[in-house]
């Protein structure tokens, strides 16, 4: 599967789509596409991830860094994780902090 990170901005909602793997490799184009779009304020942070078949832990590095920038009010969203990513979100502990669901 084609890697592919698409990120959009509206009404102060990210929604990141994901697909392929999210790894070294892949981190720096998320996080430069995130910094283009958080510059407004921003109540949700939605990860769409039902093609992502991979994530890393630089992937994880930034999704962590983002909501920092962000702030505490803001929510995370991971929205139709396969297995192989929640597992490796639970293990880092991230599942604390982030909604985890089928749909948004």
């Amino acid at each position: 599967m084609e890697n592919n990170i698409k990120v959009t901005c509206k009404d102060g909602i990210i929604k990141a789509e994901l697909t392929g793997r999210l790894d070294a490799s892949t981190a720096p184009e998320l996080q430069n596409a995130l910094k283009e779009v958080i510059d407004q304020p921003i109540h949700d942070l939605v990860f769409l991830t039902k093609d992502l078949e991979y994530i890393s832990s630089a992937g994880l590095r930034v999704i962590i860094f983002t909501k920092q920038k962000l702030g505490v009010d803001t929510k995370v969203y991971l929205i139709g994780a396969q297995d192989t990513v929640l597992e490796v979100v639970k293990m880092s502990g991230l599942d604390n902090f982030m909604i985890i669901q089928d749909e948004y």
